[in-house]
């Protein structure tokens, strides 16, 4: 609770980094996590060098919130694991590691961005179920994950599949961002020599 509580602070204490750095050495899982979770918030850069070491973990949810992390830490030394982390065996691990790489401007998940973007696919992998307050159901998530990721790298070799779902989606907040993902797309030749006709 305190790391999740440090990881909310604008200005946390001076000697808060030090002590979630030395609690990455907890045999607790869940603080653990919640320590990764924190260190990722504060923005560390510094912390990336420590967490990296945790994706070796037996644990798919250390290794998921390793990939968060490492995703949300600027810095370029971290696009090893981020790359590792395409190869996991859990799926989760796997689509966070492409949106961490794109948002790191890189396009080494292209396609596990693409799986992420047919609803089919994911409803086959995604086992949680949501929760009454979320305004996404967890399939939606996935795909709206990929979609700004997809948006954010301007990947107009996806331009198709996001324009199916900005039009034939089942949920109307996934062709809400599909839309504005679309916009920020390129226009392609074939695009352009449509619109001409």
């Amino acid at each position: 609770y305190l790391a999740l509580a440090i990881g909310r602070l604008n200005s946390p204490p001076s000697e808060a980094v030090g002590e979630l750095v030395a609690a990455l050495d907890s045999a607790d899982t869940e603080t653990k996590i919640s320590v990764i979770w924190a260190l990722a918030s504060l923005g560390e850069v510094s912390a990336a060098s420590h967490i990296a070491p945790l994706y070796g973990s037996d644990d798919s949810g250390v290794r998921k919130m390793v990939i968060y992390a490492l995703g949300a830490l600027p810095g370029g030394e971290q696009i090893g694991t981020l790359r590792n982390g395409l190869d996991d065996p859990t799926v989760d691990v796997q689509w966070n590691a492409a949106v961490a790489l794109a948002r790191h401007g890189r396009n080494d998940g292209i396609s596990i961005l693409r799986r992420m973007l047919d609803r089919e696919y994911v409803e086959r992998m995604v086992t949680r179920s949501g929760t009454p307050d979320s305004g996404l159901d967890p399939v939606s998530e996935v795909i709206v994950s990929s979609l700004r990721a997809v948006s954010a790298l301007g990947e107009v070799g996806l331009r198709e599949e996001v324009r199916g779902l900005s039009q034939a989606d089942a949920s109307l907040s996934v062709r809400d961002v599909a839309l504005r993902a679309l916009e920020a797309l390129p226009e392609v030749a074939s695009d352009s020599v449509e619109g001409a006709m």
